[in-house]
């Protein structure tokens, strides 16, 4: 069962890393958190070969700030309701993870937020190509997470991964992932 209480509490008392947006472009994501026979699970999305970036790779749904937004929380849940149809209005936010900086530069607030299931979702062909949904104890599950060193711009920068069954969660959306379950254990 998903205690959104809990997770309110843990995300409130966690001191979010702020960054100055400065020339990056400002992004949000949302973590889509639902129960479903008793136990949480989070949504992910495949991101079609013809999107601008990330094609193929599984990520949470979001994007970038548009004009039309009046706040990042508002970019988080235009970009779901426009990726796999989630409505903001069936959704509960509740709180949000540290600022991250993007490889492409962008500036990406990563809030989280709950629904009730079932779900008539609506993803968008053009953006979504599978929609996966994934208990949170296997997320849990330190046999399928993995860290592994590159080299990126001349540096060497740690880069995160889950493996689950086909699908391989990586870069910015597992480390995203990895700071949710270290807060909301």
């Amino acid at each position: 069962m998903i205690d959104t209480d809990s997770i309110r509490q843990a995300l409130s008392r966690f001191p979010q890393r702020r960054l100055t947006v400065g020339s990056m472009r400002p992004a949000a994501v949302l973590l889509p958190l639902f129960e479903r026979e008793g136990e949480p699970h989070l949504v992910f999305i495949r991101r079609t070969e013809e999107v601008r970036h990330h094609q193929g790779e599984i990520s949470f749904p979001g994007g970038a700030r548009e004009a039309v937004d009046e706040s990042l929380k508002a970019t988080a849940l235009r970009e779901a309701d426009e990726e796999i149809g989630l409505k903001a209005k069936d959704v509960t936010l509740l709180g949000r993870l540290d600022d991250f900086e993007s490889i492409h530069g962008y500036h990406v607030v990563p809030y989280v937020g709950c629904f009730e299931a079932p779900y008539s979702f609506q993803p968008d062909p053009r953006e979504t190509a599978e929609m996966i949904e994934v208990p949170l104890a296997r997320l849990r599950d330190p046999a399928i997470f993995r860290v592994e060193d590159w080299t990126h711009q001349g540096r060497q920068v740690p880069v995160c991964f889950y493996s689950i069954d086909e699908h391989e969660i990586w870069g910015l959306t597992a480390e995203i992932l990895r700071q949710f379950l270290e807060h909301t254990d």
